[in-house]
């Protein structure tokens, strides 16, 4: 199948052919129809990545401070390569689409094959035709409401998630500064809730477009009327409610958001962009600050978006599944008009050339859609390609080997050694996702990749395993690796409990094999290979303490 990545130190942006994505418990595997470009959320990564390293540094202060960290704790050099191994990584775009149902995995209650579904989710919701979206994540969608419009569920939800931020009345007047797609569908949001709404932007055009959708005025933050207007909109109090939901590094619109409002209002801020709050301004007005997080409770919860544990209703009522729904339950009461802030339906194979407009800042309008064409059906199990690259001929002592698992550690610590190794040859890899397990094959000289650790597995090719995953998983891919016969490494833990133990036990008595080796790597290390030297002959257990600082 087909999926759009980012190489984010080159920028390259490119149209893959990568695995099929893993049916996983909990889940849903979804044939895209439609999905979005938000222009600007992938629009400043489009624009990030062609940047220089010193630009992206100035772009991401917080990643510079996590690279600093990490140089205090392991070094200059390994910091260096383990942040050259995290650019020069392919990484999925998309997070919003929709599509249909064609396999579901265990404990997906409520969901059927076939079903039209809007998706969600930045690593699930991609650019690609064919997605596995865990449960929490995915919204039927209700008769009436096209799939085309149904794609704008989880942008629709950011914006659903600022209006409850704001707790708003009925009578009130909010101020909507950033006229771009989630302020666009924030406006259609308000005006359904019964509030009066006033427009800002620097683009002209979008300001006609809010007034499409319902707003009472939109207008330039520069216009010298804007001041009047507010005030005659809102007799002479000011705004409620100031949404900000424009990006960039100006401070301008959190320093118009203090003019624009009354004595105690709130400002919401839903977008990326400067806050540097003007102190004596907020303070006179003691004004409330709140920000709106992406598209509700939930969001960056892994035990709700990942895990599929819901939240009470009773406690927490909208979370960003809820928001999802609600979002698209207003579209099928036609309470929301979609149609004037889409700006272009293409092809997906146009892709590439979509982002290359993107980035050269000729890109269309607001919202760009792209429209799957159909496509072939998932097998039910990922097989590893037939036009794998060729091995080469066996040697005498060289090892055939699968690896289970190619996240950070794996890529950077594991990984660039085995393939520097003559003895070692990389015959398969195997990841959760399309995209990293196509990266890895790439980086590292595998010969095929898939995601489905099964094929892995059945491979007679393959000598040997290593396993790199999530530790959770490391019991059952173990007690798998032995039963097929294969010599296994694991990272460590080799175990989280002693009934995961057992297990292991069976398996290798139950096989009869018994290669198996933990990665305890700092018994290899210089400083412990000297240590054993120097107190091999004591008789008894060694227990050392030492401090670190």
């Amino acid at each position: 199948m087909r999926q759009i990545s980012q190489n984010y130190k080159t920028g390259r942006i490119a149209l893959e052919e990568v695995p099929f994505p893993a049916l996983k418990p909990g889940g849903l595997l979804v044939r895209m129809h439609y999905s979005v470009i938000s222009a600007g959320t992938e629009g400043m990564k489009v624009r990030e990545g062609k940047m220089s390293y010193l630009g992206k540094a100035r772009a991401r202060p917080d990643k510079v401070k996590q690279v600093l960290d990490t140089v205090r704790q392991q070094g200059l050099v390994a910091t260096y390569q383990k942040v050259m191994n995290k650019l020069d990584s392919l990484t999925p775009l998309g997070y919003a689409g929709s599509g249909e149902i064609v396999a579901l995995g265990f404990d997906t209650d409520g969901f059927q094959i076939g079903e039209r579904v809007a998706c969600a989710g930045v690593g699930y919701c991609n650019h690609a035709e064919f997605n596995f979206v865990p449960r929490n994540l995915a919204v039927r969608v209700p008769d009436g409401v096209s799939m085309k419009h149904a794609a704008f569920a989880t942008i629709g939800a950011i914006a659903m998630q600022g209006f409850r931020q704001a707790q708003m009345q009925l009578g009130e007047v909010a101020c909507v500064i950033g006229l771009g797609l989630v302020g666009q569908l924030l406006v259609s949001i308000l005006r359904a809730g019964g509030i009066r709404v006033i427009g800002i932007d620097v683009v002209p055009a979008r300001c006609d477009l809010a007034m499409r959708a319902g707003a009472q005025c939109a207008m330039l933050p520069h216009d010298p009327s804007v001041h009047s207007t507010v005030a005659h909109l809102t007799g002479g109090f000011g705004a409620d409610r100031i949404f900000i939901t424009a990006g960039g590094e100006s401070n301008g619109p959190v320093e118009l958001a203090s003019l624009l409002a009354r004595d105690r209002a709130c400002v919401i801020d839903i977008g990326k962009t400067r806050l540097d709050l003007p102190w004596n301004d907020y303070y006179m007005k003691e004004l409330d600050v709140r920000f709106s997080r992406s598209y509700g409770p939930g969001r960056y919860d892994p035990y709700y978006e990942e895990g599929g544990i819901d939240y009470p209703i009773g406690y927490v009522r909208w979370t960003e599944r809820r928001n999802m729904a609600a979002f698209l339950d207003l579209l099928a009461e036609k309470r929301i008009e979609l149609d004037p802030i889409i700006s272009s339906v293409r092809p997906f194979e146009d892709a590439e050339q979509v982002y290359r407009d993107i980035a050269a800042g000729t890109g269309e309008g607001l919202g760009t859609v792209f429209e799957y064409g159909v496509s072939e059906s998932p097998p039910e199990r990922a097989p590893l390609p037939r036009e794998r690259a060729a091995l080469r001929p066996r040697t005498r002592g060289e090892v055939r080997l699968g690896v289970i698992g190619a996240g950070n550690y794996a890529s950077s610590m594991l990984l660039p050694h085995l393939k520097s190794n003559n003895r070692c040859v990389l015959a398969a890899v195997a990841t959760n996702a399309s995209l990293s397990a196509e990266n890895a094959r790439r980086k590292f000289g595998f010969a095929a990749a898939t995601t489905d650790h099964r094929e892995l597995l059945a491979d007679a090719e393959i000598d040997a395993v290593l396993i790199a995953t999530r530790h959770s998983s490391h019991a059952r891919l173990v007690c798998e690796a032995l039963r097929a016969g294969k010599a296994t490494f694991v990272e460590k833990p080799l175990a989280l409990s002693l009934s995961e133990l057992h297990e292991i036990q069976r398996a290798i008595e139950e096989s009869g094999n018994d290669r198996l080796m933990v990665g305890f790597n700092r018994r290899f290390s210089p400083m412990v290979r000297a240590l054993a030297e120097r107190y091999h002959k004591v008789g008894a257990p060694l227990v050392v303490h030492y401090r670190v600082h």
